[in-house]
């Protein structure tokens, strides 16, 4: 039986990673020291310090936000 395929902001963790070269871990750690900061504030942080797409930053930054949220 095969593993069923990662959904969600997940899905973009392996391109991120390739991407930018960086675990996903640090990108996460990177989030979390721009706290207390509002979804589209780490968004645009990650755009313009580290070069991210959107979409790559927008996945990272819900999955962060939804793991602290416990």
């Amino acid at each position: 039986m095969s593993t069923p395929p990662v959904k969600g902001p997940a899905s973009y963790f392996p391109s991120i990673e390739k991407t930018y070269g960086r675990p996903i871990a640090e990108w996460k750690a990177i989030v979390r020291a721009a706290y207390p900061a509002r979804h589209m504030e780490l968004v645009s942080m990650l755009k313009a310090d580290h070069a991210m797409g959107h979409g790559h930053a927008n996945a990272l930054v819900a999955h962060t936000l939804a793991e602290d949220a416990g």
